[in-house]
């Protein structure tokens, strides 16, 4: 029997994205499963996104529009959404990503077998290659990449089986929140590596601290809440493959070593909010320069 879908959006103030992404999902050819929804969370948007989604509601009546009046945090509003999903498997994918035509045809596959309990996408950045910054977040997620090859890790875009009602409230990182949960119940973690979905990286060293910070910050949390490490946090394991995988010319070799130093000074900026509660980032600062999809 053909399982049912919904998909959920949490989104704040995503007017350059959402119609794309909306767009993008309306066009996704599935053939092993029944996209039955779309609900999109708006949480505090001061833009013109609920305007956007609420054309899009008009247009498709798979389309539904939840408003969140203040901005609570992500976990709150995907757990609003998972008290309304009624699909069989969930879909969560961050408002500011967009997913290649088949991505979900591919993501959803897996769960054809049993024991699989949740699936994750490829991220694959927009970023370009020849600037700093673009090299540092081009390398990240190719090592991201790398790694979930042999290790599942999810992030952008992961479906999972609607047995997860709701997720801690006050976790920065909800994705991660949701595979120890997945991973409690004995069900097998897949990366769909085919599955790519595009998003925007950083663009300048503050915005990349202020993501990888709070990454940083929710990763403790989890491992000493849930009990459950995800598998790019371990240093020795990302550079294990930096070492054996990555080509060392002179300007790689240079930004490489300032990729190295902005993670190091970014997870000890997470290990001081967390250790002294400094900064929980329930409700994260924003990174500008990922929501502008016109510069790479």
């Amino acid at each position: 029997m053909t399982p049912t879908v919904s998909v959920g959006i949490m989104v704040y103030n995503e007017e350059t994205t959402i119609g794309r992404l909306l767009d993008a999902l309306l066009r996704q050819e599935v053939v092993c499963a029944f996209l039955k929804e779309i609900m999109v969370v708006a949480s505090g948007c001061t833009d013109s996104t609920v305007e956007i989604v609420t054309a899009y509601v008009k247009r498709d009546e798979r389309v539904k529009l939840i408003i969140q009046e203040a901005r609570k945090g992500k976990a709150s509003a995907v757990n609003l959404f998972l008290s309304q999903a009624s699909g069989e498997i969930i879909v969560l994918e961050s408002g500011d990503t967009i997913p290649l035509p088949g991505t979900f045809d591919k993501l959803l596959r897996p769960f054809e077998d049993p024991s699989v309990g949740m699936t994750g996408a490829h991220p694959l950045p927009i970023n370009r290659k020849d600037t700093f910054m673009g090299y540092v977040v081009n390398l990240m997620w190719e090592l991201h990449h790398k790694i979930a090859l042999y290790y599942p890790k999810m992030g952008e875009l992961v479906a999972f089986r609607n047995f997860v009602r709701v997720i801690p409230e006050d976790t920065p990182v909800d994705e991660a929140s949701i595979e120890a949960i997945v991973a409690k119940k004995g069900y097998r973690i897949c990366y769909v590596p085919e599955a790519i979905v595009r998003n925007k990286a950083p663009e300048t060293v503050r915005d990349f601290l202020c993501q990888r910070r709070r990454i940083a910050t929710g990763h403790k949390y989890v491992r000493a809440t849930q009990k459950f490490q995800v598998h790019t946090d371990p240093p020795l394991r990302i550079l294990r493959v930096l070492l054996s995988e990555h080509s060392w010319g002179l300007r790689d070799t240079v930004w490489t070593a300032g990729a190295i130093g902005l993670e190091a000074f970014a997870r000890m900026l997470g290990n001081y909010d967390y250790y002294l509660g400094k900064k929980k980032h329930t409700v994260w600062d924003i990174a500008p320069t990922t929501k502008n999809w016109n510069e790479g």
